[in-house]
């Protein structure tokens, strides 16, 4: 069906572009500012320039038609992680509800990607 992958596409094109372009953009062209979000909570600077670059690998991931489903999993289950970790960062040091918010956003897109690519899958509508 047709409103499945349109559905599944644009939901992966949001979590492509706040997962994936926005931080490789702003390592790329505002290095000075790729380690704003993990410095006030205390990681070190190497730990946002590797969480930026699995990100990036784990949205292209989900943006490769043909790509092997097992690889999509564990893009899905990495970047779900992500998330799951920088709510919890998020509430433990911060405590801004506002930055806690951004998370649950992007992974309810996340989910509703994840669950039509299923459902994409599970018709036969994958192009494979």
């Amino acid at each position: 069906m047709k409103k499945n992958k349109i559905i599944f596409w644009v939901a992966t094109v949001i979590i492509f572009l706040f997962e994936g372009l926005m931080p490789l953009g702003t390592l790329v062209f505002a290095p000075e500012y790729a380690t704003a979000g993990t410095e006030p909570l205390g990681y070190p600077d190497y730990f946002a320039h590797a969480l930026i670059i699995c990100k990036v690998l784990g949205v292209t991931a989900l943006v490769i038609p043909k790509l092997h489903p097992i690889l999509k999993e564990w893009a899905y289950a990495g970047l779900t992680f992500n998330l799951v970790f920088a709510l919890i960062s998020h509430a433990a040091v911060d405590k801004n509800i506002g930055y806690m918010v951004m998370p649950i956003v992007i992974g309810a897109i996340l989910a509703v990607s994840y669950i039509y690519n299923r459902k994409i899958k599970a018709n036969g509508q994958d192009g494979r």
